[in-house]
């Protein structure tokens, strides 16, 4: 059975505001909330891909610390811009 758009979006919020580490739910919360619904299917399926990864990696990539894989690299650019005063 297929997951309906919109339970897919919400089922991606949650798992953006429940990480392992305080900052990437914040970070992570804060970007589903304004752009996961304009996202396509395609858009969601990487985004989740990306919520596999490792919290302390994500951290990491979306600080600027190490640069993020290929696969991950506009999707980390989008949630860095995406920051208030892109604080990160």
């Amino acid at each position: 059975m297929t997951e309906l758009h919109e339970h897919r979006i919400k089922r991606l919020k949650m798992r953006s505001m429940r990480r392992g580490i305080k900052e990437m739910d914040l970070i992570l919360q804060h970007f589903a909330e304004r752009k996961l619904e304009g996202m396509d299917d395609a858009g969601l399926t990487h985004y989740d891909a990306m919520l596999n990864e490792n919290d302390h990696d994500l951290y990491q990539w979306v600080t600027g610390q190490i640069a993020p894989p290929e696969p991950y690299v506009a999707l980390i650019e989008a949630i860095k811009n995406d920051l208030p005063g892109h604080c990160v």
